[in-house]
């Protein structure tokens, strides 16, 4: 399908269900060559990431953990620049080689604010992963160790990313139509 209608805006497709595929193979390989005696925990940050998430963790091929965590930046379209936790973090992760699986990153706010929380529980590391990174749209630097594609600042729907609740269960990654 080339065009996809979402409530009321129109998306063209941007990256085919097997690119990333093929993506989250390559970032999985790397985690599990880099992660290989350290028993990670992985934290997706909910919603977007789950899908993401579940695929990436099918090719991790080393003993880890999963716990969850949901934070909040987004309405509608754009980013309300203001994050607040919905659900904290229920593991101890203290001396725990941590690894943030996040759908994407744009301003880099959301993950500079997780990545100060974590640090202060004591964590051996943290890393993190993300399925799509816009380097235009960063407002803060912030390492990122593993991901699968760099896009334009556009905004996209699809494979767990979302419009206004609704376009998650798409396989591919649309773009909005301008």
């Amino acid at each position: 399908m080339e065009h996809l209608q979402v409530k009321d805006k129109t998306f063209v497709i941007s990256i085919p269900e097997a690119k990333l595929q093929q993506e989250i193979r390559r970032v999985a390989a790397e985690i599990t060559r880099d992660m290989n005696g350290k028993e990670p925990l992985f934290l997706p940050v909910l919603n977007g990431a789950f899908i993401f998430a579940a695929d990436l963790l099918r090719e991790v091929n080393i003993p880890c953990e999963v716990s969850f965590i949901k934070l909040a930046s987004y309405q509608g379209t754009h980013s309300t620049g203001t994050i607040r936790e919905v659900i904290g973090l229920a593991k101890d992760i203290t001396d725990r080689h941590v690894v943030i699986v996040e759908d994407i990153i744009d301003s880099g706010l959301t993950m500079a604010h997780m990545i100060e929380t974590l640090e202060k529980q004591n964590p051996a590391s943290i890393s993190v992963c993300s399925l799509l990174v816009k380097p235009d749209a960063l407002k803060v630097q912030i390492p990122i160790h593993y991901r699968c594609m760099d896009i334009p600042n556009d905004f996209i729907v699809g494979f767990g990313l979302d419009y206004d609740g609704f376009g998650r269960n798409i396989r591919n990654i649309y773009t909005l139509k301008k």
